[in-house]
């Protein structure tokens, strides 16, 4: 028996904890208190295995095992994104169904963060000797913005070597670079669209949209027509109310990373509307992203649309809407190739937007990552991985953001996602077969087993 099975045996207790940790609603843009409520409780977890930690401002963590040498760490986060709509099971809670465990968290990140703390567990149970200071770090907000971790590393050094358990196998070596927009209007008609919502948060695919018109009777029958017509007409409940028409569209959920798996709720919404009144009634916010974005997902109307051998092609989704009688705003989030500038992009959007007279606010930006195999943390994670799945990882590039950009070009993203898996991150139904998860379980041990002990 290899030394990575031997987490197998602390599955029923593991569970049974991961269970209590999916229970804390840890959405930040929720309540950000219930962030630090999962991170005392992960801390206090640590302290009852007799595990040493600390806690830095309420917004990361670390437990610690061993002292001297080099520093060596996992970085995962507590918090979640908003359970979203269409689940087949309670999202804040762990179930076990046709093989595969779910909850909100399984995979993103709250199972991959107890791995981490149980695997320091074994290690210290079973009396290994390292040679380095090993570190399972845990933030709160990475969803949000990854503030956290410019907390913790205010205060706490740098690792040498590190791996955040975020993303999918194998080896992720580019990230793209991250761009978070706000898009408004000071002149929205309010005569004929009165209220339209959707979306709950900036990098998920909005899977639930409505918008209340005021509109004539014939209107009214020309959009059932027209929604009828359409192939998902049964994804259109229309409802008479005191204060007028109300439609609501129900999408996909996907990433926004990978926006082209989801169905977009907002945008079907526009492309409704669209097909049956005039740009100019529906005011500028809508007639913008209707020419601007279309149903879209690759950038092509906005004019970014672009791609690079390392990191693939730009992906675009618009995210959030929020239009009533005191604002009319969206959000976009945009991931572009790795050797493309962030600057140019911007300039482009905000060119496109100066002709509907649209506003154009930067929420956040993050740069792009890309590293080369030489870093001291690659083999060891190919030996890691071969250990159990007994071939090496591929080297990869993705959309999404993790720690890893955090890591000062000292750490990747790695697992624990397989090829071939959909986790539905950021989505219904979140999660993992009770194969791959153990699997990556196992990983995940070796490679700490292998950075606590290296030379």
């Amino acid at each position: 028996m290899s030394f990575s099975e031997k987490f197998l045996e602390y599955k029923d207790e593991f569970l049974k904890d991961l269970d209590e940790l999916l229970r804390i609603r840890s959405v930040y843009s929720e309540d950000p208190k219930k962030c630090k409520e999962a991170l005392y409780w992960m801390l206090e977890k640590a302290e009852s295995f007799g595990l040493v930690t600390k806690n830095i401002d309420d917004k990361a963590g670390h437990v610690q095992l061993g002292e001297g040498g080099k520093l060596c760490a996992t970085l995962t986060h507590l918090d979640v994104v908003p359970a979203g709509e269409n689940w087949d099971c309670e999202p804040f809670a762990l179930t076990l169904k046709d093989g595969k465990l779910l909850g909100r968290g399984v995979a993103d990140d709250k199972g991959c963060a107890l791995i981490t703390l149980y695997c320091l567990r074994i290690l210290k149970e079973c009396g290994i000797e390292g040679k380095n200071t090993l570190r399972a770090i845990f933030g709160t907000d990475e969803e949000v913005g990854m503030t956290d971790v410019v907390a913790y590393f205010a205060k706490e050094d740098m690792p040498d070597m590190s791996f955040t358990p975020d993303s999918n196998y194998g080896i992720c070596a580019a990230e793209k670079g991250i761009l978070h927009l706000e898009i408004s209007s000071k002149n929205h008609n309010y005569g004929l669209l009165t209220e339209f919502k959707g979306g709950t948060a900036t990098n998920a695919v909005p899977d639930k949209a409505y918008v209340l018109l005021n509109c004539t009777d014939s209107d009214d029958n020309q959009l059932m027509r027209l929604a009828d017509a359409r192939e998902d007409e049964g994804e259109y409940e229309f409802m008479y109310t005191i204060d007028g028409l109300s439609i609501t569209h129900k999408g996909k959920a996907a990433h926004a990373c990978e926006a082209y798996l989801g169905k977009n709720a907002i945008l079907e919404l526009v492309d409704l509307l669209t097909s049956n009144f005039d740009l100019e009634s529906l005011g500028n916010l809508v007639s913008f992203i209707f020419t601007n974005i279309k149903l879209e997902t690759d950038g092509t109307s906005l004019g970014i649309k672009m791609r690079d051998s390392q990191s693939g092609e730009l992906t675009l989704c618009l995210s959030t809407i929020n239009i009533d009688e005191e604002c009319a705003r969206a959000t976009i989030d945009i991931r572009y190739p790795v050797t493309f500038g962030g600057k140019e992009l911007i300039k482009r959007i905000k060119k496109a937007a100066e002709h509907e007279d649209i506003e154009v606010k930067i929420l956040s930006h993050t740069l792009p990552l890309c590293l080369d195999d030489t870093k001291p943390i690659i083999p060891i994670l190919k030996e890691a991985y071969a250990d159990v799945c007994g071939e090496e990882p591929l080297m990869y590039s993705t959309g999404g953001g993790t720690y890893a950009r955090k890591l000062g070009s000292n750490g990747v993203a790695f697992g624990p996602v397989f090829p071939g898996e959909d986790a539905r991150l950021h989505n219904s139904n979140e999660g993992i077969s009770e194969e791959n998860f153990w699997k990556h379980a196992q990983i995940c041990l070796e490679a700490m087993y292998r950075m606590y002990t290296a030379d």
